[in-house]
């Protein structure tokens, strides 16, 4: 009869399993620490328990001529091994399987542990000597300083560009006399009087070094042409590796491996990073003062990823950030004066707003209560929303996801006539505009549609009557979703709204992580004609979008129904997994004389059309369900043909090592 202990050894056992696994391996909830620590406790002292209600000498001790210990052909042993070794019961004929599974136990538990712990407690970077460029314009480069010893100071800024002959001939930018506590020992520095689109050196009187090149000027024919990379959310050291250095972020040093694989030309001039830098609360908050926050960017930073690449470090990349949820709190949505936002805004401020792009011109509030940004980079004007601070309770008649003062400012943007050579908005949101996923919906903007609606109609508008395009851009999901938001008054068919379709409308591009989980659960999908599902890519650890906008001639059907080559603006997004190109898109603006040329072939009714999105590459694998369910069940079947050869070989020498005992 199965007694009580028994059940809870295999419970128990089960349990801590596989909590740890999907803990070091999917996803690092804060649930599941607490989970494996009782688990293992119960699965010794039950353990303990048996060992106590069978006797100190083990059946296997007993002298039985009948069933002689060392005979290598006994069956009966073979399957209490791999009995034990699946449900960590103890084997009375096998102490060594005993302790074997038993140590699997504790070793999975103590990974748990050094996942948890072991950069927080060896690693808590106060000595952080920092260096990087933020945002960077045609004649300046915002630089972030940080110096925690005071023998360094002052510490000199120079800076030289790189077509310089004479490299002892170097510009001094300044010098910094003083940093405290009370910024962590940050400061930043813009360095002026550059040569728009040239690439520059800088160097610091501590040995930091770094490169950057400023944007183009506007007008120009570099202006036509811009490539950036877009991700949002990364937690260091996941997956989990217990080898791995546990500040080590995976996803960078693949993303900068693949650009340093591509030309020149096609390199990014910057990351629009949107949202998650740090996971303050994944797997464990340790507190929420203003130290803990500090912490957990200075960790980030120090990571040896950074600068794995010798040839060209991920660092002398500039990042512009926005902000979300897990640098504050799970599914923030209490605005900028509730506990803990003023702490984690300590640290977002010093590290990453100082060396943003500048304020939109009409914030529409005071300054020093802004963290939405606005700026042009060649052919491209961006704006990038803070949907954190400002946002009110979701799913609510009156619910605000930017808040009064960031709608206006971003209502007038929208409306806002650009410079000639801009032909695309693009607003960057750290929560997808969709209303597709399925899990999660109220925190994302599907739960602020009447907000939501009042953007579309002025970007919807602003496409019809200013010339340009508008891009969508956002993170925070871990998955990868293309979504198309058609303008009501275009009257699209049924077949044109149809799932997985490329065609008319606002393009939203979502991804990340950049180095994260991914979920195991399909959480996308199309409800209606108004959010149209283009593309939809859960897997990957490691995601991040190559936008490139450049000029070329592009085929473009007329309201006719003929087809003309015509000028345009094309932007082409590129989504990497890992270091591979799995899809592509292409959306274009044609430019001006584009209607003439619509107009001569046959007269439309009405403003032609933004030509329709184009999928220029899939290598993604078809997603019908009975494809999914066969690979699900080859995954299951590899895995589980796996862990039966490895059971039989555990089984093998445990037998071999007690027969030779």
């Amino acid at each position: 009869m199965v007694s009580l202990p028994q059940v809870a050894v295999v419970a128990s056992s089960a349990i801590l399993r596989f909590a740890a696994f999907v803990f070091l391996r999917w996803i690092p909830g804060h649930h599941f620490v607490p989970l494996i620590s009782t688990a293992l406790v119960v699965y010794l002292s039950s353990l303990f328990a048996l060992s106590r209600s069978t006797g100190d000498k083990p059946v296997a001790d007993r002298k039985d001529s009948k069933h002689p210990q060392n005979d290598p052909t006994r069956t009966p042993a073979q399957g209490d091994v791999i009995k034990t070794l699946l449900t960590g019961l103890p084997s009375a004929s096998s102490p060594l399987a005993t302790r074997f599974t038993t140590l699997v136990n504790i070793v999975l538990a103590l990974l748990a542990f050094d996942f948890l712990l072991r950069g927080h407690v060896l690693y808590p970077a106060n000595d952080l000597a920092l260096s990087r460029i933020g945002y960077v314009s045609p004649t300046t480069a915002s630089l972030l300083v940080r110096e925690p010893d005071p023998k360094q100071l002052p510490l000199v800024i120079f800076y030289q560009d790189e077509t310089q002959e004479d490299v002892s001939q170097w510009v001094e930018e300044g010098a910094i006399y003083a940093l405290d506590e009370a910024t962590d020992y940050t400061t930043t520095v813009t360095i002026k009087n550059l040569n728009p689109g040239s690439n520059y050196r800088y160097s610091l009187s501590n040995n930091h070094t770094g490169l950057f090149t400023t944007a183009p000027l506007p007008g120009t024919q570099s202006a036509n042409r811009l490539s950036f990379l877009t991700s949002s959310c990364m937690k260091p050291n996941f997956p989990y590796n217990p080898l791995s250095h546990p500040l080590r972020l995976p996803g960078i040093e693949k993303m900068t491996e693949a650009m340093n694989k591509l030309p020149s030309l096609f390199r990014p001039a910057f990351m629009l990073f949107l949202g998650d830098f740090i996971y303050i609360d994944v797997p464990q908050r340790f507190g929420s003062s203003v130290s803990h926050y500090r912490s957990e960017y200075r960790r980030v930073y120090s990571s040896p990823s950074w600068t794995a690449s010798q040839d060209s470090p991920a660092i002398n990349l500039p990042w512009i950030h926005t902000l979300d949820d897990h640098e504050i709190a799970n599914d923030w949505s209490k605005g900028n004066t509730t506990d803990p936002y003023p702490a984690a805004a300590d640290p977002f401020v010093h590290y990453h707003v100082s060396v943003n792009p500048p304020i939109p011109p009409m914030p529409f509030a005071s300054p020093e209560n802004t963290t939405y940004f606005s700026f042009i980079h060649g052919p491209a004007s961006f704006f990038m929303l803070d949907t954190r601070a400002y946002r009110s309770e979701p799913a609510q008649p009156n619910s605000t996801i930017l808040g009064s003062a960031q709608l206006q400012s971003l209502l007038a943007y929208i409306a806002r006539p650009e410079p000639a050579e801009v032909r695309w908005k693009i607003v960057a949101s750290s929560v997808p505009f969709t209303k597709n996923w399925r899990v999660g919906t109220t925190d994302t903007w599907g739960g602020f549609l009447n907000e939501r609606r009042s953007v579309f109609e002025a970007m919807w508008r602003a496409e019809r009557e200013l010339g340009v395009r508008i891009i969508l851009l956002s993170g925070d999901r871990h998955e990868f979703g293309s979504t198309r938001f058609p303008d009501p008054t275009l009257g699209l068919t049924a077949q044109e709204t149809l799932p997985d379709t490329a065609g008319e409308g606002l393009h939203e591009f979502s991804v990340g992580p950049l180095s994260m989980f991914y979920l195991p659960i399909r959480s996308y999908r199309q409800t209606d004609n108004e959010d149209v599902a283009v593309k939809y890519i859960p897997d990957g650890n490691t995601k991040y979008g190559l936008i490139d906008i450049d000029l070329r001639d592009e085929r473009v059907d007329t309201p006719s129904g003929k087809s003309v080559v015509v000028s345009s603006s094309v932007l082409t997004y590129s989504l990497y997994v890992d270091d591979d190109v799995v899809w592509k898109y292409s959306l274009s603006v044609p430019l001006p004389g584009f209607e003439a040329v619509a107009v001569a072939a046959n007269p439309p009714s009405r403003h032609p059309l933004l030509p329709p999105g184009k999928v220029l590459e899939d290598k993604t694998d078809p997603d019908s369900w009975d494809i999914m369910v066969k690979t699900a069940i080859g995954q299951v079947e590899d895995v589980v043909r796996g862990i039966l050869r490895q059971m039989t070989d555990i089984r093998d020498r445990i037998l071999k090592a007690e027969r030779l005992d």
